[in-house]
């Protein structure tokens, strides 16, 4: 038998809750896409000139460490993505005030799942910086051949 309680409906959240959720989800995934992606071009790139150019390995060998430093680089950012987190919580970034019901609905879930999608292709965007600072070590690097 259900009790009165479980006959209500619950209204799905309002277009400014299914916002609030967007930004929630999307600021922390705006700096995990950033610090992972400056950190792997950054360091992967240092990575496969320093161990290309001492070990006189091909491109594609050098690709091939490159890769294997990215997956190593991707497991320390994605331990960042916590203090990204904090950090967002720290300046701000509220729950939003949603019933157990609203946040299960499909609404929610695609505004919060755009959001994620959305911030980390941002981030990753922001994120690539580094690659205005690489054109000359790589000109350098075909002068030396």
């Amino acid at each position: 038998i259900l009790t009165s309680l479980e006959k209500l409906e619950v209204a799905p959240p309002s277009p400014g809750q299914l916002k609030h959720v967007f930004f929630h989800n999307a600021l922390p995934f705006v700096g995990f896409g950033f610090l992972d992606n400056a950190i792997m071009i950054a360091a992967g790139t240092q990575i496969e000139l320093s161990i290309g150019v001492v070990l006189g390995i091909s491109t594609m060998a050098g690709k091939y460490c490159q890769f294997q430093s990215n997956l190593f680089l991707f497991s320390c950012s994605s331990r960042l993505a916590g203090y990204v987190e904090a950090l967002a919580s720290r300046l701000g970034l509220s729950i939003p005030d949603l019933t157990p019901k609203q946040a299960d609905m499909w609404q929610t879930r695609l505004s919060a799942h755009l959001g994620k999608a959305i911030g980390v292709t941002i981030g990753c965007l922001l994120g690539m910086f580094p690659l205005l600072f690489f054109g000359d070590e790589e000109e350098k690097l075909e002068e030396k051949k």
